[in-house]
């Protein structure tokens, strides 16, 4: 894992806009999954800025989803999906028959697993992976715990996912369950980008950097890949 720290939260977003532009110029099907975190948010504005002045193109990525939220009813329209369309996909120009995404809504998310399993089989493995690391450690809805040779699987969250994901939403939600790609997904991306702002992440970087490769704090996993890029600002950067 190479570990790179830029000087602020834009420089980050910048410098992580223009690795993801490189891997999707040198391959433009390339198979894409993006994390829908507010970590994220910068790098999908400068992608977007790119696609707008034509300077790369999404037409032939293909891309799918990390992970969503279970059965959130009245609440649907605040999902992942919802976050990623508002921040990055109604501004790239992709096309819908290369996407493929998590239903959380489904009666049969055991279903939505093989689908999408089935479209990285296909298309994959994944070329670019772009995560952000929870404040538990989590990939994705990959929670402590969870073994590391799973593929699409659903999840009970963690109490420390329940609470902080009411951020993403305009009132409390009941939040139990979810959908996500398995880390064995993430073991075999071709590349991979772990990034992470600010100072409420210092502790998680820290813990990261220093704990043993284990399923306890599922973000260390990255630590093992071959093709693996901690990003951070200085913020996050602060307890190294």
């Amino acid at each position: 894992m190479k570990q790179i720290i830029y000087q602020d939260y834009e420089e980050l977003s910048i410098r992580t806009a223009e690795m993801i532009a490189q891997i999707i110029e040198s391959k433009p099907d390339a198979l894409l999954c993006f994390a829908a975190g507010e970590t994220s948010v910068g790098t999908f504005r400068y992608l977007a800025g790119m696609n707008r002045a034509g300077k790369l193109s999404f037409k032939k990525s293909r891309i799918v989803g990390l992970d969503e939220w279970a059965h959130l009813g009245k609440m649907k329209n605040e999902n992942c999906l919802s976050f990623l369309r508002k921040n990055l996909f109604d501004h790239i120009g992709y096309s819908e028959k290369n996407f493929c995404f998590f239903n959380g809504e489904a009666d049969d998310l055991d279903s939505e697993g093989v689908k999408t399993d089935e479209f990285i089989r296909r298309f994959g493995p994944v070329d670019m992976m772009l995560l952000g690391a929870g404040m538990n450690g989590h990939l994705g809805l990959n929670e402590p715990g969870i073994s590391f040779d799973l593929y699409s699987h659903i999840v009970d969250l963690d109490e420390t996912t329940k609470k902080v994901g009411q951020k993403y939403f305009s009132e409390k939600v009941d939040l139990r369950s979810g959908i996500s790609l398995g880390i064995r997904h993430v073991i075999e991306a071709k590349t991979v980008i772990l990034q992470v702002n600010g100072s409420r992440k210092a502790e998680v970087v820290k813990k990261l950097l220093d704990s043993e490769i284990s399923n306890a704090f599922p973000a260390s996993v990255v630590k093992s890949h071959l093709c693996s890029y901690l990003l951070l600002d200085k913020e996050a950067a602060a307890l190294l």
